[in-house]
């Protein structure tokens, strides 16, 4: 079967999109691993599909992380979703979307898109977790997808792979797991962030879904001000918006970029 698909970038956090709204590309895990592999195939975080809704939003997102499991859902991908999706439906303002973790709205703001977010689940809050012979205090919130937050001084000198492995595979997270997060809080307030993605099973260049958990997990703690900005390892800043209220948060959104990278076609 011949594929057609665009490469697309959010934030260094890039993916395969395909516009599946026929339902004649029917994937299976491998075939979408083989075309996230990097060295034999197109390469990416993951693998976004544009399919029919079923709840009255204008499209539905699937989204495979590089192993070919399906994932509830993805920030930086949701963006790249958004801006596909709104090329073909001929949009140009906004698009909403059904994911596995809610119905998401995109606001489309010339390259970038700001995400209604659907809301996060409750924070936990310094849970102490004995993680590869090291002590830590891990915060934990779901926004959309499963985030563990551990705080460091400073971030280059932290080994990302291992810990990240370490928390995404500990019995407190188990059966499923969790994304690893490693962030830093500056002195003007921003954050810095690294990431050890849950499907990737390596750091990736930004992950949206931890950038909003990380925002919200220092708020709580630090009472940060809406919105946070958070750099990632990617080099982009994004930004996190929401509502502080008594059981949490409300209105969260993440502002970011979107990217046509190149389009092209693949034998599957």
């Amino acid at each position: 079967m011949d594929l057609r698909f665009a490469k697309m970038n959010g934030a260094g956090n890039d993916f395969i999109v395909i516009d599946n709204r026929d339902g004649k590309s029917s994937l299976d895990q491998a075939a979408i691993a083989r075309l996230c592999d990097r060295h034999r195939g197109v390469g990416g975080d993951g693998l976004l599909a544009v399919e029919p809704a079923a709840n009255g939003a204008d499209f539905r997102m699937r989204y495979y992380n590089a192993d070919g499991g399906e994932a509830e859902m993805c920030g930086n991908g949701a963006r790249c979703f958004a801006r596909f999706a709104a090329k073909l439906a001929n949009r140009t303002d906004a698009v909403s979307f059904e994911t596995i973790a809610g119905v998401i709205s995109a606001e489309l703001i010339g390259e970038r898109v700001r995400l209604r977010m659907s809301e996060p689940g409750p924070l936990q809050l310094k849970t102490p977790l004995a993680v590869a012979g090291e002590q830590m205090l891990v915060h934990f919130v779901n926004t959309g997808v499963p985030h563990a937050i551990v705080f460091r001084e400073e971030l280059e000198s932290v080994d990302v792979r291992k810990l990240g492995a370490a928390i995404r595979w500990h019995e407190h997270f188990a059966p499923k797991g969790t994304n690893a997060n490693f962030v830093q809080l500056l002195p003007d307030g921003t954050l810095r962030i690294r990431t050890f993605e849950r499907g990737v099973e390596d750091e990736t260049l930004a992950c949206g879904t931890g950038v909003v958990a990380a925002a919200l997990v220092s708020q709580a703690l630090h009472q940060l001000p809406s919105p946070v900005g958070v750099h990632v390892r990617g080099g982009e800043t994004l930004e996190v918006g929401f509502e502080r209220v008594q059981d949490g948060y409300s209105n969260v959104t993440l502002t970011g970029p979107a990217d046509f990278v190149f389009e092209g076609s693949v034998q599957v």
